[in-house]
């Protein structure tokens, strides 16, 4: 069988950390906690576009904790949600990279998505007003489970690893045959040390070019 999204979360949903994941979901959207993004979405990242079109890879932490703005994508929030700081953060440094970038006046990053940027949480829920309140559940498994699935199944991708908690699952990719760039985090907090400035957007790309792959329109 031909390694697909579909094919990874199948075989993760039959394991008994996944069903205990989603049985403590239920438990705890049943006793009234208001849980981010709509259950609808929560594995929206890996539904826009197939595995094998997979370019880049952006990963965050966990999805925003305010109402409407997590849809299942890091980073990103729907039309018409004021776009949060490191997303903000995100699109400066575009503006910095590339002379003729436009800054959105909308922070939906699906169309990324759509060209192969898996835009992925290692986190994929969270309680209304509560950030890492998820993070005990269990999701790691999964998430990092996927960083290997890509890094095993996909040639030439750009891991795009912001700060020290994406950072991390770098163990998990093989650096001999994708682009690991590491940087701080977008967040206001520590984006002035470096990640201004990291020109991973105009790198990805650069990379992308010489495997031979259509760049990204950021």
């Amino acid at each position: 069988m031909t390694p697909s999204w579909s094919e990874f979360i199948n075989t993760q949903q039959g394991l008994p950390y996944y069903k205990e994941l989603q049985q403590k979901l239920t438990q705890r959207r049943a006793s009234g906690e208001v849980v981010f993004p709509p259950e609808d979405d929560v594995l929206r990242a890996f539904k826009i576009s197939d595995l094998s079109d997979t370019k880049v890879v952006i990963l965050g932490q966990d999805p925003y904790h305010g109402a409407h703005q997590a849809h299942g994508l890091a980073f990103s929030v729907e039309q018409g949600i004021k776009i949060p700081p490191s997303l903000q953060n995100i699109f400066k440094e575009l503006h910095k990279e590339i002379p003729d970038y436009q800054i959105p006046m909308h922070g939906d990053l699906t169309h990324w998505a759509k060209q192969g940027v898996l835009l992925l949480n290692t986190v994929l829920t969270v309680a209304e007003g509560e950030p890492n309140s998820h993070s005990e559940l269990g999701w790691q498994n999964f998430t990092h489970a996927a960083v290997s699935y890509v890094s095993d199944n996909v040639d030439n991708v750009v891991f795009m690893l912001w700060g020290a908690h994406a950072q991390k699952l770098s163990k998990l990719i093989n650096d001999r045959k994708h682009c690991v760039l590491k940087a701080p985090h977008p967040s206001p907090l520590s984006a002035h040390r470096g990640f201004f400035g990291c020109r991973h957007f105009t790198m990805a790309n650069q990379w992308l070019t010489k495997k031979g792959k259509s760049t990204i329109a950021w």
